[in-house]
């Protein structure tokens, strides 16, 4: 058994969650990869995955098993990137994470252009507004913004934008345009629930804050995007978020003259082991995206 593709098999089962699925991507039949498997178990004395009507799960070993397969993997790849030069492009697969309605506005449109940089580099887009442990699901870079709650993560910061109270015209014709901080407590805002509802502004050093009210409450970015542009109310949000209604004038800035701080975009990587080559290239690919595509606060 080649102790390697026998690593890299079971890495692929891992990740896709089945035998089927692994095998698609490999480019083998179905027995194959269960026969890899068996063996593998067979040689190790452990059972790596449990078979359930869900699906396959590592086990505790398998877990652990995993995670330096894949690291060793890594590892590998580098050795050989390292090897043939750094022209010889990337190969493999990247699993990249990221918030949905960020990656689906600003990241997947971009892949193609990325992808034909690399011919040999597979991408697999996990989408999740929330927060996910990045070495058990196997994560090579994540996308966040905001405050890295994380003291030992290692991240990169790729850009900065801004955020702006936004609503549509047609809310603010009904409800009235607010020219004031204070004004905010009178309307109607969608509220995002991972965030405080307590706004606070700067203008000429002076400080701002209200407590803002509001019958509709998301977890959601796409949430937040549906419900402001069905003219619900007004919110607080990164100009990322609605960047193709506010080129559009869908949705308008207001409280211009007031400054709420600004968003930072961060490349996260796993944290106990060196970011992959992938991983950086993307990241850098990302930032030039950004840079490229908004200049505000960068």
């Amino acid at each position: 058994m080649d102790r390697y593709q026998a690593m890299a098999t079971f890495v692929r089962v891992v990740e896709t969650g089945s035998f089927s699925a692994a095998a698609r991507h490999l480019n083998v039949g179905q027995p194959a990869v269960s026969k890899t498997i068996a063996q593998l178990e067979g040689r190790l004395q452990v059972s790596l995955l449990i078979r359930s009507t869900h699906g396959l799960t590592p086990t505790e070993a398998g877990q652990r098993f995993y995670e330096r397969a894949r690291a060793a993997i890594q590892e590998a790849d580098e050795a050989e990137l390292a090897a043939r030069g750094a022209g010889a492009g990337l190969s493999g697969c990247l699993r990249v994470s990221a918030a949905t309605t960020f990656a689906r506005l600003h990241i997947v449109p971009m892949l193609p252009r990325f992808l034909a940089q690399h011919p040999g580099l597979e991408i697999d887009v996990i989408l999740d507004d929330r927060i996910i442990d990045l070495v058990v699901e196997g994560i090579d870079v994540s996308l966040r913004m905001g405050e890295l709650s994380d003291s030992s993560a290692v991240a990169r910061k790729l850009a900065t934008g801004g955020r702006s109270v936004l609503a549509t015209p047609a809310y603010l014709e009904r409800a009235g345009e607010p020219h004031g901080p204070a004004d905010l407590a009178g309307h109607e805002a969608v509220i995002y629930s991972q965030l405080p509802n307590v706004w606070s502004f700067t203008r000429d050093g002076a400080e701002a804050s209200v407590s803002v009210r509001g019958r509709v409450r998301v977890s959601a970015a796409e949430g937040l995007r549906a419900a402001v542009l069905a003219d619900m109310g007004l919110t607080i949000a990164s100009d990322w978020m609605f960047a193709p209604e506010l080129a559009s004038g869908a949705v308008r800035r207001v409280l211009q003259d007031w400054t709420l701080p600004p968003l930072d975009l961060w490349a996260v990587f796993p944290a106990g082991r060196m970011a992959s080559a992938k991983a950086r290239e993307f990241a850098s690919f990302v930032e030039g995206v950004m840079a490229r595509a908004y200049s505000r606060g960068a």
